[in-house]
């Protein structure tokens, strides 16, 4: 048996994207030649590097218990990786460590959720990627559903009407540059749902019809590109890079309107707040409002201690949401240089944020406008904006929270997390309502514009489509 140091390299690169360190994955990618590497990423189970530590473990525990003579030292002391052991010798007694019974209330919770499990009857698993699939989304306007992976395609698959019904989908190879990562990261579909726009590890970033067809190719950025958005009229098309930079294109010619250079270090993430102006964040800690035409920032946001991970306008373009490493998210106004307020419940780091689809200027004007918060400390929480304080904490998650998504209706929100579950809630009480459990981490989730199905892509190289009727 023998191990060498590239696969420990992408061991450890793995696990820094199934852990969500994007950035610190590529890094250390760039720097330890993972592309150069005869590794196929296919063959390496998910968690394989937690997996094999712990076996080690394991195993180290169980041969620093054995005597002698072959028997099992009976020892109650903490077995740690990093942590010193100092083994306590106990005489082999009456009880030999029998399992401690789960409380009764524990196992109620488990029996109720074992009621809300969706069954497979209901569940179309879409098979075709050869890698992790990062992220997904339906088509605005049909039954289309557009994924990307590691694998460096993305895919637009046609789901059928009953689940389980027979697909197809069409395969948007993205050809790799010499020496660089070619991971699908982003996409987006523009209003319409004619154009799908797709962002790459390679720096470059591409227009597709509905049909899977390339239209046209962006190649001005010179790092990967991490964000992707159509503004509302699906003219201009906005990408933000590890170049530090972000770039307004034109929708038709496929030409840099263009391009923004205010941020010292990576840009992870951009929404657009109307058809000309538009919000960047990035791992500087500072978050810029820019316009269309205009050579400066509108409006600097600075609060935040640590990276900023992703932003998000609500529907009306006069609140920002941003959520970060440093455990908090807040809620910005263009008429305040500080937040309106500020939320420090989490305990961990912060990924994504999302607006509910309801409140003033909505087709849901009557249903409160909320915030969700998807955290590493395993929880989600949703934030009655109207008052600034926590409406609910969702706990049913095991491990970190990579995404949510509000139904159409602001009635439902989604969750997936690297427990391999997805939950749905109950916007107005927080309870939950079902839960899918798959065979891999979750990247992201996400509602089609009926709200009665709901897509999950996974990192064991499938995506899953739900129907959900209630």
């Amino acid at each position: 048996m023998s191990i060498s140091s590239d696969d420990v390299n992408y061991l450890i690169y793995r696990y820094l994207q199934e852990a969500g360190f994007q950035h610190s994955a590529f890094i250390f990618g760039h720097e330890s030649l993972i592309a150069n590497s005869n590794t196929s990423g296919s063959d390496v189970a998910p968690g394989a590097l937690i997996s094999f530590l712990q076996k080690g473990l394991q195993y180290r525990e169980i041969e620093t218990h054995l005597g002698e003579n072959g028997q099992e030292i009976n020892c109650e002391e903490p077995f740690s990786l990093l942590a010193p052991h100092v083994c306590s010798v106990k005489k082999m007694s009456k009880e030999k460590e029998s399992v401690a019974p789960v409380p009764q209330q524990k196992r109620k919770d488990d029996m109720q959720i074992d009621t809300l499990d969706i069954p497979d009857t209901l569940i179309t698993t879409l098979e075709g990627h050869t890698s992790e699939v990062f992220i997904c989304s339906w088509n605005p306007s049909g039954n289309l559903l557009a994924s990307g992976s590691a694998d460096s395609t993305a895919r637009i698959w046609t789901i059928p009407e009953t689940p389980g019904g027979p697909f197809s989908s069409a395969e948007l190879k993205h050809f790799q540059n010499s020496g660089a990562s070619k991971d699908v990261t982003t996409l987006d579909w523009n209003p319409s749902g004619s154009l799908l726009a797709t962002g790459s590890y390679d720096g470059l970033a591409r227009v597709w019809t509905a049909s899977g067809d390339l239209k046209s190719t962006l190649n001005k950025h010179k790092g990967p590109i991490f964000s992707l958005k159509w503004n509302k009229k699906g003219d201009c098309l906005l990408s933000g890079s590890v170049d530090r930079t972000a770039i307004i294109w034109d929708a038709q010619t496929g030409e840099p309107k263009q391009q923004f250079e205010f941020h010292t270090q990576a840009t992870l993430d951009v929404d657009w707040r109307d058809d000309f102006s538009f919000a960047t964040c990035s791992t500087d800690k500072m978050i810029y409002v820019c316009e269309l035409g205009k050579s400066r920032p509108v409006k600097s946001f600075a609060g935040h201690s640590d990276e900023v991970n992703a932003i998000k306008w609500d529907a009306t373009g006069s609140l920002l949401a941003s959520c970060s490493d440093d455990y908090t998210a807040k809620v910005w106004s263009l008429k305040m240089d500080k937040p309106v307020y500020d939320f420090r419940q989490h305990t961990k780091e912060i990924y994504t944020i999302r607006w509910s689809p309801t409140g003033p200027g909505t087709r849901n004007p009557n249903r409160p406008l909320v915030l969700a918060s998807a955290s590493f400390d395993t929880t989600i929480k949703i934030w009655d904006i109207q008052v600034g304080q926590e409406m609910f904490t969702l706990t049913k998650h095991l491990d970190p929270v990579y995404s949510v998504a509000f139904s159409p209706t602001g009635e439902f929100l989604a969750s997936g997390s690297f427990d391999r579950c997805l939950h749905i809630w109950s916007v107005k009480d927080g309870s939950l309502v079902k839960t899918y459990r798959g065979n891999g981490g979750i990247f992201e989730v996400c509602w089609n514009h009926k709200g009665d199905k709901v897509a999950a892509c996974f990192s064991n190289n499938t995506v899953s489509v739900m129907d959900f009727r209630m």
